[in-house]
């Protein structure tokens, strides 16, 4: 396997401190990237900018930033810092994320996330290039602003994207288009919406030979993500309506129980890579095969230890 080959972090059950010495390892099996992420654990950046002083072989990511959690300017000041820090290692990732995330827990309205998206992007273009900002956008105003520190490496910015009118917009504005939750074989759509542009993925991987046990395990995961609307969304895209209706009809009706046991085998085969490593690995490398250039695998260790889930899962 080559070129760049990332991996979620902070790890589960490993404090930030100690992730020093991971970084350290990783790069020595050959992971190329990290990429942190920012829901309601670690913020996005902290974990990054431990890794930026830490190893400088590894590239950084954050997938992702929600456009709403933050001002525009505190965002470009954000990406600018952590590009100068890494040594233009890092690559902001920024989405529009969701309602529980953005308003129920940061207390902001969730108000038109493609807009809010698009106007934030374009922003960040301006503000990154060193430019003075005083523009009305669809969704908020600057006025006046402009990075007083000069941007030393100018960070590349991606797009959280799920269904064709954020996946254009990356392909069309953005550096690239970040996908999540998605098979193998849903590449080649979503690649032909962006077209031009780095095409990165979250890949959920659960490394045990126990395929009973996998399954399990993902489809919790399953129901957990897919049951949100824009999840649900790109997934009647995709073609999975008839798969996953079972579900979204249990979850509706308040039967958690019920919509993880009508999640069909093949779903989850498609959706969770598991197995023994070197399958684990194989199933990998078709996403790469399929278009995306930079897989970022999010390592459930069930049964397994984490260090030995991570070096068994290490490109060869």
């Amino acid at each position: 396997m080559s070129g760049r080959y990332g991996i979620t972090v902070p790890f589960d059950g490993v404090s930030l401190p100690e992730h020093r010495d991971w970084y350290r390892r990783l790069a020595d099996l050959g992971y190329t990237d990290v990429w942190s992420a920012e829901v309601d654990g670690a913020d996005g950046m902290t974990p990054l900018a431990l890794a930026a002083v830490t190893e400088p072989r590894l590239r950084l990511g954050v997938a992702v930033v929600p456009a709403f959690t933050r001002g525009p300017g505190l965002l470009a000041m954000t990406a600018a810092a952590m590009s100068e820090l890494s040594e233009g290692r890092f690559t902001l990732g920024l989405g529009a994320s969701s309602p529980a995330v953005v308003e129920r827990w940061n207390a902001v309205p969730f108000d038109r996330p493609y807009a809010r998206t698009r106007d934030t992007l374009r922003f960040l273009r301006t503000a990154l290039a060193g430019e003075r900002v005083d523009e009305t956008y669809e969704t908020f105003a600057v006025k006046g602003f402009r990075l007083s520190r000069p941007v030393t490496h100018v960070p590349e910015v991606f797009l959280a994207a799920l269904r064709p009118g954020m996946l254009r917009l990356a392909g069309r504005e953005a550096d690239g288009a970040i996908l999540n939750w998605l098979g193998a074989d849903d590449v080649a759509r979503c690649r032909a919406e962006v077209g031009a542009g780095t095409v990165a993925a979250r890949l959920f991987v659960v490394p045990t030979a126990d395929a009973d046990l996998a399954r399990r395990v993902g489809r919790r995961m399953i129901s957990s993500y897919l049951t949100v609307p824009a999840y649900a969304e790109f997934h009647r895209w995709l073609g999975r309506t008839e798969a996953l209706t079972p579900m979204w009809e249990a979850w509706a009706a308040g039967d958690r129980a019920r919509a993880n046991e009508v999640i069909p085998d093949a779903v989850v085969d498609e959706l969770i890579v598991h197995g023994p490593f070197e399958a684990c690995r194989e199933h990998v490398t078709r996403y790469g095969e399929a278009g995306v250039e930079v897989p970022i695998l999010a390592v459930v260790p069930v049964g397994v230890e984490l260090a030995d889930a991570v070096a068994g899962l290490a490109p060869r």
